[in-house]
This record gives C-alpha cells, structure tokens and sequence, in this order.
C-alpha cells in the first residue's frame, strides 16, 4: 500500500451546521468505493473536543465557540460522527487542532501501512486542508488535493489555495474523479 485518502472534518456536526461543506458529499461518497477497491488507505479525521474544555486552548476565540457549540464538536456526541460511509477497514482518527498531524497517531498509523503519498480532502480549505498539506509536506508525503473534496466558507479562498497556494508548494490538484491511486 503506497497511497492513503485522508478526509477531514466531514462530520454531522459541521455537516449539519456549515451549509458549504455538504457540497464535497456526493463527490467523496462517489470516490470511497473507488479508492477502497485501488487499495488506498482511507482515513477519516474528525475533530472533537472534550466537554470538560480540557484541551481547550486558553485565549482562543474560534476554540471557544466550538466548544460552547456543545454536541456539534464534543467528543462522543452525534456531532463528531462522520458524515459519509464508513467501512470496517478504514481508519477513524481524533484530531483537536487544526492539522490531521497535530497531536494524532496518523503518522505511526500511515508509516504502519507503508503510505507515501497523500490525496487530502475535506473543509475547510483554508483551515483543516491547508494545514494537513503542509504538515504532510514537512512529513516528506507527496501530495495530492482533491478540488471537488474541499470547500471554505469563502468560495474566493478556496480557488487561491487551490489555483495558487498548493500548485506553488508542489501539491498536485485534481477533481475526485480525475484521481487515482498510486500503489506500489
């Protein structure tokens, strides 16, 4: 196994509550079935927090109003289940930061499984993709962003990132369809 898809933060919680996000469903929904029969890994990453506030950033606004959302992004809520098809040989990760990476077991899970190159999608482009992008790239992963996989909230900042940011940093860009796995 050389590829792994990575999914982020398509949970019913945001799923439910950012109505730009349920634009990369039909889209991943399609793909699942194609890279679990390539052989990619498919990972799908979600963010919770635990409703004590423990890793609860002090001073941080945009934490804060996750974890006053409640259920939408506490841990073990109904919020943070993922929103698309998960089958029994996927990978389910919790993430409490921004980045795939931070503070996760992904790493050791896709080093495990001999995975060197990435395809990432999910919301928001700008935030959860970008920063597993870059440190993916840091990880020494190759690369790849699925355009129809992510969405922003601000539909001007998803194109720079993906018409300007990512091809500058090295990553290939392509539509969920147009991708494919790389085994070795």
């Amino acid at each position: 196994m050389s590829t792994a898809l990575i999914i982020g933060d398509i949970q019913q919680g945001i799923t439910s509550n950012y109505p730009f996000t349920r634009r990369v469903v039909p889209p991943l929904t399609e793909l699942l079935p194609r890279a679990r029969a390539a052989g990619a890994l498919v990972v799908f990453v979600h963010f919770a927090l635990r409703p004590n506030g423990a890793d609860l950033p002090p001073g941080n606004a945009l934490f804060r109003t996750f974890h006053e959302a409640g259920d939408a992004f506490h841990e073990g809520s109904s919020g943070t289940e993922i929103a698309l098809p998960v089958a029994d040989e996927d990978v389910v990760v919790t993430k409490r930061r921004g980045s795939a990476f931070a503070g996760t077991d992904l790493d050791i899970v896709l080093r495990a499984k001999g995975v060197g190159t990435l395809a990432i999608a999910g919301v928001a482009t700008s935030a959860m993709v970008a920063a597993t992008c870059y440190d993916a790239a840091d990880r020494d992963y190759r690369v790849t962003v699925l355009r129809d996989g992510c969405a922003d909230g601000d539909t001007a900042m998803h194109d720079f990132f993906m018409d300007a940011v990512f091809p500058s940093r090295g990553f290939e860009v392509v539509t969920c369809a147009d991708w494919h796995a790389e085994q070795s």
